[in-house]
């Protein structure tokens, strides 16, 4: 690898405003704001809007869209074309 050409990687702390919830992992992102975490040290904080706490897909609340009733009422207005 080249050296001095690749962004730091080092520990921050992600936090769903939505959800109140964080967690640390290790990522080339950076952040004036610091956050104090649970070990005692202090990370730069990144604030999210969504994650896997909030997201609809993650926690249930997702809705599925009926594309088959869709294309059965398009061929039934349109109908079929066969030739």
């Amino acid at each position: 690898m080249k050296k001095d050409i690749h962004p730091s990687y080092g520990p921050v702390v992600f936090r769903d405003r939505a959800a109140n919830h964080a967690f640390l992992t290790r990522s080339t992102m950076t952040s004036e704001k610091t956050i104090d975490w649970e070990d005692g040290h202090t990370y730069p904080v990144v604030d999210v809007e969504i994650s896997n706490v909030s997201h609809p897909f993650y926690t249930g609340t997702a809705r599925v869209l009926d594309t088959a009733g869709r294309v059965e009422k398009f061929e039934k207005r349109y109908g079929k074309k066969r030739g």
